[in-house]
């Protein structure tokens, strides 16, 4: 199973296929896969007016931390890759090249301290910290300025400074090998 802390879905079907708005869809391709639980959508890709009340699985503020530890509990022990993409934490935690989500820095540490508790974290990563957009033709221009959002421009400086700090308290929960993990003889 993988568990992604993310602002976005990234499960886009539309092309192209290869862009990194898709990767879930793919991933689940794996025949190692089987399912794919993303935590922190606060994008408008999942939060069209309609779709609040009747979206499966929608979380809120107030009572996200009961909803993560409740599906924790049905983790059972089992496998998992946790992935955590910058952009799921709020603006003043993590600078992207993306929307920015909810979740303090804070937040993303306490559930993956939750899922060391309630399952085997077997390997993980940390993304989508900023990085200055280049381009080698028009056309990738083009299509990047058409995807992403206006965002103020960017200090690299500041960027780098700010989500070191994420990374400097993210890290040491993903990789704590010393906290209680349910992974028996695997760690």
């Amino acid at each position: 199973m993988v568990i992604s802390f993310d602002n976005h879905p990234d499960w886009d079907l539309r092309p192209p296929r290869w862009a990194c708005g898709g990767w879930v869809n793919r991933a689940l391709e794996l025949p190692h896969v089987r399912k794919i639980s993303v935590w922190g959508c606060g994008n408008f890709e999942c939060w069209w007016p309609a779709q609040q009340q009747q979206r499966r699985g929608a979380i809120f503020r107030q009572s996200w931390h009961e909803e993560f530890e409740r599906f924790v509990a049905e983790l059972n022990g089992a496998s998992v890759y946790v992935t955590v993409d910058l952009d799921c934490l709020r603006a003043s935690d993590a600078i992207t090249n993306w929307e920015n989500g909810r979740f303090a820095t804070e937040d993303v540490a306490w559930a993956i301290g939750k899922l060391r508790q309630g399952a085997c974290i077997v390997a993980g990563d940390i993304c989508g910290a900023f990085s200055a957009p280049q381009y080698a033709r028009r056309a990738q221009r083009f299509a990047a300025e058409w995807d992403h959002p206006k965002l103020p421009a960017m200090a690299a400086a500041r960027a780098r400074d700010v989500n070191r700090a994420a990374l400097d308290k993210l890290w040491p929960a993903l990789t704590n090998r010393d906290q209680h993990n349910t992974c028996g003889d695997q760690d």
